[in-house]
């Protein structure tokens, strides 16, 4: 942290206030003083704001950069696997051998869930959107952990992070078998982390259900490259919920609930109806011609990117697993040949290279979970199963911190001033 000072003038009226310099990124001003001279920032959405400090997560949107703890997003992607990933985001370091087989097992000791949760779906109908279930039955965890929620003891903390991380692929299985209408499927131990969810997904007990290597692998690219994305809506909204003292399981539940918005954690599935707008290949050059339009409402979704303004680092990861799920499954869909002719052009037209307007990571994720036969209604579902390691690691971090406060933002305020109330006449 550099001892460095900014001065802000305001009515002659001079304040100074620190500057703080992170280990990588932009420098930030310390406001927090600035209320006990009578004033606050405003800034709404946040996009000026650094609301915490954080070891996590780090992302350059302008060079294209994500680091999970330091370790590049590709890499991470390429040569671990997504248990790899969350024993490094939890802890701080990539684990050695020893500390990943202990760390695998405990994970896998906690895939079961309560036989109690099963009455949960008893009760939502079967046409009930999967993310209203999975934020429901997340949020009940609490009941049947009530005596291990005692938030100021670390190791405690711990093993909540193990239970969701275990459990929320059994759940998100169990939402979308309740959705179809068939039994539930068991976690089985001497299955990968990826391929015990596609088993649980897929398998039915009338027949073996044989997890792809290749659809398994892609699997686990898709958990990996969605596990954090530093303060996004949803993290921001577990940290938020998590500072009141709230339990981890309503806390991530939280999370789900703000993932679940369009704007956050719905990117691919958008994309997944604008292919079925588009509808078919020979469409493409009119839905083109109607994106570059300023005037025109219609917008291609799953390219560029909020954060990202030069390419994002996770979508050339993403392509790879694309084209070999495609490939391995010979799928003939007309909304994947959509898709891929869309693709093309994004990477050739210059209209969309010189705006940067890149396919992103929603785009290909997208497209893998349609091909192996994933409903969109349950892509935000796979998102927030991802996702969970990341909002615990916030959480946990957060707890950890000395002197850590209850988030209080506060507002500028446009409304009447006081004035006098008139009872009515009765």
């Amino acid at each position: 942290m550099a001892d460095r000072k900014a001065t802000l003038q305001i009515d002659g009226k001079s304040i100074e206030l620190p500057v703080l310099s992170p280990a990588a990124g932009y420098d930030v001003v310390d406001v927090r003083t600035l209320g006990k001279h009578g004033y606050f920032t405003f800034d709404p959405g946040f996009l000026a704001t650094g609301s915490c400090e954080s070891k996590i997560t780090y992302i350059d949107g302008d060079k294209g950069v994500l680091l999970h703890r330091g370790y590049p997003i590709d890499e991470l992607a390429t040569q671990a696997d997504y248990l790899e990933v969350c024993y490094m985001l939890l802890n701080g370091e990539a684990p050695t051998a020893e500390q990943f087989k202990e760390f695998e097992e405990t994970i896998t000791h906690h895939t079961m869930v309560h036989q109690g949760i099963h009455n949960f779906f008893n009760g939502f109908r079967r046409d009930s959107h999967p993310m209203a279930m999975l934020c429901a039955t997340v949020a009940a965890l609490s009941s049947f952990y009530h005596d291990d929620l005692d938030i100021a003891d670390p190791k405690q903390r711990m093993r909540s992070a193990h239970r969701l991380i275990a459990k929320m692929p059994t759940i998100a299985a169990m939402c979308y078998k309740h959705s179809i209408g068939q039994p539930f499927v068991y976690p089985k131990n001497d299955l990968s982390y990826s391929e015990n969810f596609l088993n649980m997904m897929f398998s039915v007990p009338a027949e073996d259900y044989k997890v792809n290597p290749v659809i398994a692998k892609a699997m686990d690219r898709i958990f990996t490259l969605h596990a954090d994305h530093e303060q996004n809506a949803s993290t921001s909204t577990v940290r938020l919920a998590g500072s009141s003292g709230a339990n981890p399981y309503a806390c991530i539940a939280a999370g789900v609930a703000s993932l679940w918005g369009p704007a956050h954690g719905g990117a691919n599935e958008a994309c997944l109806n604008m292919l079925a707008e588009i509808g078919s290949v020979d469409r493409i050059p009119e839905f083109i011609k109607r994106a570059k339009d300023k005037e025109d409402p219609f917008r291609l979704m799953g390219f560029g990117h909020r954060v990202y303004k030069n390419f994002d680092p996770r979508a050339t990861v993403m392509r790879d697993s694309c084209h070999e799920v495609l490939k391995e499954l010979k799928v003939q869909d007309p909304l994947l040949d959509v898709a891929m002719e869309l693709e093309r052009i994004a990477l050739e037209d210059e209209y969309f290279v010189e705006k940067k307007l890149y396919p992103n990571v929603d785009f290909y994720s997208g497209i893998i979970l349609k091909a192996i036969g994933i409903p969109t209604s349950m892509f935000t579902v796979i998102f927030a199963l991802s996702r969970t390691v990341g909002w615990i690691s916030h959480w946990d971090e957060m707890l950890g911190e000395k002197g850590q406060k209850i988030g209080r933002p506060r507002q500028l305020y446009t409304g009447e001033t006081q004035r006098k109330f008139k009872p009515i006449k009765r």
